[in-house]
């Protein structure tokens, strides 16, 4: 993957909807704070979807100037998800891989 675009990282889960709130509150305090707060993150969000079974699907985007600035938020194995203490808690679901695309315009 070229480092010469923007890159946009996605990292996806699934939660219970009764827990929704909460849980998003959790990710805004740990790794949307964390994105924000390394050099070369551009911006972050949450996304959610009602899957209507009682489950939430969670979507983390943020974009980075380049492929070293997200080693700077996840390490050197950037395609590996970062978690924090309580998401064992939260998630159902979860996609231990991120995705990363370069951002063309």
């Amino acid at each position: 993957m070229s480092d010469e675009h923007n890159v946009v990282r996605m990292w996806r889960g699934v939660i219970r909807t009764d827990d929704r709130d909460e849980y998003v509150e959790y990710v805004e305090r740990t790794g949307i704070e964390q994105y924000r707060s390394t050099p070369g993150n551009r911006d972050a969000w949450t996304l959610t979807r009602d899957l209507g079974d009682g489950l939430t699907e969670i979507v983390t985007i943020s974009r980075w100037d380049s492929l070293d600035s997200v080693r700077g938020f996840a390490g050197d194995d950037i395609d590996k998800a970062v978690y924090y203490p309580e998401d064992d808690r939260f998630l159902v679901e979860r996609d231990d891989t991120v995705r990363h695309y370069l951002q063309r315009s």
